[in-house]
């Protein structure tokens, strides 16, 4: 019978291995405004760390090939990302998990959910236009979180801004000061590459979207004379914009920037595949790997707030994305993973704690977009599939069960628009309520179903939310359909003190209850002094903004 010493030696193993496992993590997302180069940007990386052996382009009118990271028909048709994807790739012994965000605002809260299941961000930033809109929305998200921001400045070989000038919006609108890691020679036709502050040598660009990073020639900066004879005045200006840069940047502090004090900055062009190794290399240097998440655990019917450690024995992670029909051969709906501890293996059992039942997984998987590989192991950090035929909802915490956690911090987001749904065919009935509560649970929409019957509902951040539903409805479930106006212009989730006074609210308000794709009480506005009017009349209920303090409400009351 093996000694207790053996035993603490084998779970002293144990945990060094996970130890070094997750280390060797990267998880990031890559954020931006629509058209700064983001898509672009996320091929590359994976062509240079190995992952795809040609880069696809976003599509244009006559293209053939598509973004790897575009997978649904309207994002090849339109040439833009409208649904988060998830990509793995080998890099210098390093797994670096990549998610790839939509730009555009109408699906920011689908990339706010993501950027809760990464450690870093890549914030790519287009040098003519600085830093726009949907941006300063992310960045507010990442501050909220004190999440790593790495940034990259491209298309530098068009015309462009001043490259101080950019530096000194992007450090307004971060509200934290940027490094310089790589600093640019020239821009537009006079592009002449970059100077790498951290390997004090210049690479020089050349144009051309196949070229390689080994084809680039690269120049110590000892060697002044021949830089100068090449690059000429762009050489001396930039030095001169280089120091002035430097000098009033701080040094770079690593513990500052996993704060998410400082920023380091990077120059290039993604779409000529230059500057972008310059980042990947820092994504490995420089970025996190997988930290400890902040979750509920319950003991003796209380919520107690525990830390979970990466390194941790048992398995847990949380569901940020749900995605149906992602294979279309096969009508599957695929729950993503994000791993806060321990390490998955096939066949190992796996609970999900909103229900208490057991996940029963037809596959696991990892990704690289749509293609997929069956997972032999993984550990925190990674972002793993499971495919489902439900049972599964955005923000459920899996456990191997022998822990009884609840992580927290998966937003849902107030929709701003509605629009009522009118099936064209009414024998599709059965596909249409297939489909919403599809697309619903996976986040795509959110859906409301009125308490007194009638049309279904959906409510929106952004009209094009709608557009995509609509034509995921009929390719994906054969549901024809028409959106009409609706009356209601906002949604509150609602809970209450006690089960009485919600119902004597609910009675009040007949026409106004609707329930979400959660089975989550809402109250229906059709101005904004709707909720001040009622809050006046109902003094214990309690109207959310997010459903997840609802949720959490809810729970606490039940």
């Amino acid at each position: 019978m093996p000694s207790r010493t053996t035993h603490s030696l084998i779970f002293l193993d144990l945990i060094l291995s996970f130890e070094t496992e997750t280390r060797r993590r990267r998880t990031f997302a890559i954020i931006s405004h629509p058209d700064a180069g983001k898509t672009t940007l996320t091929e590359k990386l994976l062509l240079f760390s190995g992952a795809i052996q040609i880069a696809g382009s976003v599509k244009a009118r006559k293209a053939t090939r598509h973004a790897t990271s575009d997978w649904m028909e309207i994002e090849k048709q339109r040439g833009i990302s409208v649904a988060s994807s998830v990509m793995q790739m080998i890099y210098r012994d390093h797994v670096i998990n990549l998610l790839d965000t939509p730009g555009h605002k109408d699906f920011s809260e689908d990339t706010y959910r993501v950027l809760t299941a990464v450690d870093s961000a890549l914030m790519v930033i287009d040098a003519a236009n600085g830093v726009e809109s949907q941006t300063r929305r992310l960045i507010e998200v990442c501050r909220q979180r004190n999440t790593p921001i790495i940034t990259f400045i491209n298309k530098m070989d068009r015309e462009v801004r001043d490259p101080l000038d950019i530096l000194d919006e992007v450090e307004r609108e971060l509200g934290m000061p940027c490094v310089p890691m790589t600093w640019p020679v020239g821009q537009g036709k006079t592009f002449g590459g970059i100077i790498n502050l951290r390997t004090q040598a210049m690479t020089v660009f050349e144009s051309g979207s196949e070229r390689l990073p080994q084809d680039f020639d690269v120049m110590p900066l000892t060697d002044k004379e021949a830089l100068q004879k090449r690059l000429g005045h762009q050489w001396e200006t930039a030095l001169e914009s280089m120091e002035l840069a430097t000098g009033a940047s701080p040094s770079f502090d690593r513990a500052d920037f996993l704060a998410g004090r400082q920023t380091p900055v990077f120059f290039g062009s993604g779409v000529n595949n230059f500057g972008v190794m310059e980042v990947l290399e820092a994504l490995v240097d420089l970025a996190p790997s997988p930290g400890p998440r902040t979750s509920s655990l319950r003991v003796n019917a209380q919520n107690v707030i525990t830390v979970v450690q990466p390194e941790d024995e048992a398995f847990s992670g949380v569901v940020f994305k749900v995605q149906a029909n992602m294979d279309a051969n096969h009508r599957d709906r695929i729950a993503f993973v994000r791993m806060a501890s321990g390490k998955y293996t096939p066949g190992m059992k796996l609970k999900v704690m909103r229900t208490g039942k057991e996940l029963r997984p037809t596959s696991v998987v990892t990704f690289m977009s749509q293609r997929r590989e069956a997972v032999s192991e993984a550990y925190a950090g990674d972002i793993v599939g499971f495919t489902t035929h439900g049972g599964v909802q955005l923000g459920d915490t899996i456990t191997d069960g022998s822990v009884n956690l609840q992580f927290t911090g998966l937003p849902f987001f107030a929709p701003e628009l509605f629009m009522t749904v009118v099936l064209k065919n009414p024998l599709r009935t059965k596909q249409l309520q297939q489909g919403l509560a599809q697309l619903g649970e996976e986040g795509a929409i959110q859906v409301f179903r009125p308490e007194v019957g009638g049309n279904m509902l959906l409510g929106a951040v952004g009209q094009l939310q709608f557009e995509v539903v609509q034509h995921r409805l009929k390719g994906e479930y054969d549901a024809d359909i028409r959106l009409e106006p609706s009356q209601y212009t906002g949604a509150r989730w609602i809970s209450a003190d006690s089960a009485a006074e919600l119902k004597n609210f609910c009675n009040a308000y007949p026409l106004r209850m609707a329930r979400d794709a959660a089975n989550t009480l809402a109250y229906l506005c059709t101005s904004p002094y709707d909720v001040r009017l009622a809050q006046e009349r109902f003094p214990k209920i309690h109207f959310h903004p997010l459903r997840e303090h609802a949720g959490l409400a809810l729970q606490a009351a039940g």
